[in-house]
């Protein structure tokens, strides 16, 4: 089925994909008969989309209407600051209601269920904020909106973060739905407020890496309120693709619709996939769609499969597994190459701590030969002892990556405003290259 798909979505692309058709010069398309043949085509370098997203949206006025009609428009971050479009048909987004069906059904969401969505309304159409209530729609399930973010025009209809807490206990929310960092927020602020939040079961949080104690903090936040369950689902995925479900937490993330989506893990320099459980980079390719389409897209992650039938759910085709390490993030600081992922793993077990982020910086910016700084800026909670905390702070690090931090003090929203932005920025690389 999937040789079959991926050769009707090249002829396609042959005949109305205006990347590809130019990328492909010199390619014996013909050679590629199914999947096993992928390797012949060339990777497509995730820049390339974010700076020329109209190239990658299929043109092919032939096709019935619901393949050329368009249905919505959501945006990915840009190269530039601009957030990249993406195009979705009728088409395709019946093909992600299948997708969210799935996540549903391996995720344990369903019908019963009344999904909160924490994301916020943003300038530009995020997909993550538009996905929640085609969740909802696919599994059966309810839905509601907190309307959080940075206002934008005149209209006044977003709301504070208070109001998220009262959202979920007046609608009885069962799964909260959002930015791992805010919704750790929410569940913190659903304490302080004593807001009786007890329907909750679940979180379901995606956007940002997060790590295991961070994950098992929500949990501890989740009993201590007496909540329905304790259950974080954390979902993988990319506006491009869609997202990949858990069937049980920590666990690896399945393809729910691999009749869509194929995922490959190459070595970025020869374009060959690696072989099964071998870590290199994620590529993904469209097997059925119509508006923007990718074959072979590298995502940045590095990361494994595995193609075995799982043994918690029995579930066949792929499954990424992780820990998933962002190619971008490997740079060098006083000469020494760092993990920033690893030092940002390792400041999320840090319980006094609310916010915080990493910044690399010139010390002195104006020298010929500026030296580098790195500074943590930590908001430490309620109750820690703000020196303290900056000395675990910089012991932490110091230990992690052989770097030591000028820690700074700051209040919390001056690191992240739940209420205005997106999600949390953890690292910024402020030095001009």
């Amino acid at each position: 089925m999937r040789d079959s798909k991926l050769r009707h979505m090249i002829e396609l692309c042959r005949r109305g994909h205006p990347y590809y058709r130019d990328a492909w010069r010199g390619v014996n398309l013909d050679a590629v008969q199914g999947i096993a043949d992928l390797w012949r085509l060339p990777l497509t370098p995730k820049r390339l989309l974010m700076e020329r997203p109209a190239e990658f949206r299929l043109d092919c006025p032939d096709l019935p209407v619901a393949e050329r009609a368009l249905w919505e428009v959501v945006h990915t971050t840009g190269s530039s600051g601009d957030p990249t479009p993406i195009y979705n048909t009728t088409y395709d987004y019946h093909g992600y209601l299948l997708l969210n069906r799935r996540v549903g059904e391996i995720a344990g969401i369903g019908e019963r269920d009344v999904i909160a969505n924490l994301f916020p309304l943003t300038a530009a159409s995020m997909g993550a904020f538009m996905r929640s209530s085609t969740l909802a729609y696919a599994c059966g399930a309810a839905v509601t909106a907190a309307m959080g973010g940075a206002p934008v025009g005149p209209f006044g209809v977003q709301k504070p973060m208070d109001e998220a807490v009262r959202v979920i206990e007046r609608h009885r929310a069962t799964v909260l739905w959002g930015v791992t960092s805010f919704v750790r927020r929410v569940l913190s602020r659903a304490a302080e407020l004593g807001a009786d939040i007890r329907s909750v079961r679940m979180c379901a949080v995606t956007g940002e890496a997060s790590s295991a104690p961070l994950r098992e903090d929500m949990r501890r936040l989740m009993r201590e309120q007496g909540c329905a369950g304790s259950v974080v689902f954390d979902r993988y995925g990319s506006t491009e693709s869609g997202g990949l479900a858990q069937c049980q937490e920590e666990g690896e993330w399945h393809n729910p619709a691999p009749e869509l989506l194929y995922h490959e893990v190459v070595d970025p320099e020869t374009g060959q996939p690696v072989s099964d459980g071998e870590r290199g980079q994620l590529a993904i390719t469209h097997l059925d769609r119509r508006g923007t389409v990718v074959l072979r897209y590298l995502v940045g992650d590095i990361i494994s499969v595995k193609r075995d039938a799982c043994p918690h759910c029995g579930r066949i085709g792929e499954r990424l597994v992780g820990p998933v390490v962002r190619t971008k993030d490997l740079i060098k600081v006083k000469g020494m190459l760092i993990n920033p992922a690893a030092l940002l793993e390792r400041l999320q077990r840090i319980t006094a701590l609310e916010e915080f982020q990493v910044v690399v910086e010139h010390a002195n910016p104006d020298e010929p030969f500026p030296r580098d700084e790195l500074v943590v800026r930590i908001a430490p909670g309620g109750g820690a002892d703000p020196e303290a905390t900056a000395a675990e702070v910089a012991a932490a690090t110091q230990a992690t990556i052989g770097v030591r931090p000028r820690v700074a003090l700051e209040p919390r929203q001056a690191i992240y405003d739940a209420g205005r932005e997106t999600k949390a920025v953890r690292f910024v690389d402020r030095r001009k290259h």
